[in-house]
């Protein structure tokens, strides 16, 4: 115990000496801003925060949402709906909106998250996309960076309707994208195929810099909002923003064709999903703040972490390489432990939907499942990597950071 007190006593000085907290502060600076301006001219109102019921005809304040979520990310549109129940379910029903049979969708980040294997049909099933005759192919990136090469010829070789980027780096071992190489990227594509549909699963990554893949040439993005944009405060949905044709299409295939975006009870929705965004830039900067923090005393604990201490983060996951199974368990533990709910739980590994190993997860949140608040999880496989995300308050992060620390040495 007094060898971690001492490495935090280094850990503060060295982060207060780099003043690596700066950049940080000014995107939540940013955002903040651009949140407070978007309400303003939307004319937010009291009124706006009561949802509608059974069609939800005329759901004024659901349509604000909407059109708020478009200024903050850059968008002409967006579709923001608890209907959604999580970021898979969002990718899906835009995957669905956008191809049709004989379609290709190519990934240029590698494999897609696990959870999408049955969507695309890498897994067989019989509602997948692969079953209703819609074609999927990926190109893996190379040292960690887009293969150009290899995306040139496909796209010369082969008709691509959509191209998808996968930010965050799921079960992987990658680093995130940033938006400056998703920026060089979109202009490289652009000069080859510029009918192409460029679609980004956003998911964990808003926030983290003052662009959006819409604001540099992206047509469509996805994410949660129990992750980043939730602010912690949303119960459940996503949302969908980008081009209003594209974005159209998503929300007639969630709904109804010829109804769209006009239909859908926001129910008592609307003033979680607003006060989760008004909160959210304040969340992600403490959750950044807590990555940042947890990787310097991991790295002088002598564990490899992913991105590291001095790199700036382009989303809110932090990859805590273990090369040991007992010591991966016991930090997830120790993240338990000071969760907000269930801390006197247990987590141990067990069998989840949409997932090939069997997986330990530490999410004592307010919402189930939220990624945001805190939390850590794990395939159990090696090189047993850890991947920590979220922190409600910078404070609450380190405590369950330094908590988790505290297991894994008394593990050895």
């Amino acid at each position: 115990m007094i060898k971690v007190d001492n490495l935090i006593r280094e850990v503060d000085e060295q982060i207060r000496l780099d003043n690596r907290f700066k950049y940080i502060d000014e995107i939540e600076d940013f955002y903040s801003n651009k949140i407070i301006k978007a309400f303003k001219e939307e004319e937010l109102s009291e009124s706006d925060l009561h949802g509608t019921t059974g069609y939800g005809y005329n759901d004024y304040g659901r349509d604000k949402i909407d059109r708020i979520f478009a200024k903050v990310l850059d968008s002409e549109a967006a579709l923001v709906r608890s209907q959604f129940i999580s970021g898979t379910h969002a990718l899906t029903v835009t995957l669905f909106g956008l191809l049709r049979p004989n379609d290709t969708l190519l990934s240029i980040t590698g494999k897609p998250y696990d959870t999408l294997d049955e969507v695309i049909g890498i897994i067989d099933n019989p509602s997948s996309l692969k079953s209703f005759g819609i074609n999927f192919d990926y190109i893996d990136l190379k040292n960690d960076e887009f293969d150009l090469n290899s995306i040139e010829k496909y796209l010369k070789e082969n008709r691509v309707k959509v191209i998808e980027i996968q930010r965050s780096r799921g079960y992987s071992d990658r680093k995130s994208i940033s938006i400056e190489e998703i920026d060089r990227v979109v202009k490289f594509i652009r000069n080859i195929d510029k009918e192409v549909i460029i679609m980004v699963d956003n998911c964990y990554c808003e926030m983290t810099s003052i662009l959006n893949p819409t604001s540099v040439g992206c047509d469509i993005m996805v994410g949660s909002l129990i992750k980043n944009l939730g602010g912690g405060i949303a119960p459940n949905g996503a949302y969908v923003a980008g081009k209003k044709e594209l974005v159209d299409l998503v929300s007639e295939r969630l709904t109804v064709p010829g109804q769209g975006a006009e239909v859908g009870p926001s129910l008592d929705m609307n003033k979680q999903i607003l006060m989760g965004l008004f909160f959210a830039p304040s969340v992600v900067a403490s959750s950044l703040k807590t990555n940042i923090f947890a990787s310097l005393l991991l790295e002088k604990l002598g564990f490899t972490t992913n991105p590291s201490y001095k790199n700036n983060r382009s989303d809110i996951v932090l990859g805590i390489t273990f090369n040991n199974s007992d010591k991966l368990i016991k930090f997830v533990e120790g993240i338990q432990e000071y969760s907000a709910i269930d801390n006197y739980i247990k987590p141990v590994p067990s069998e989840m939907p949409g997932y090939s190993d069997k997986i330990i997860m530490a999410s004592g949140s307010f919402t189930e499942g939220s990624s945001i608040e805190i939390s850590c999880d794990a395939p159990i496989r090696p090189p047993y990597i850890a991947y920590l995300q979220g922190g409600l308050t910078y404070k609450y992060g380190r405590l369950a950071v330094i908590n988790a620390c505290w297991k894994v040495l008394n593990e050895e």
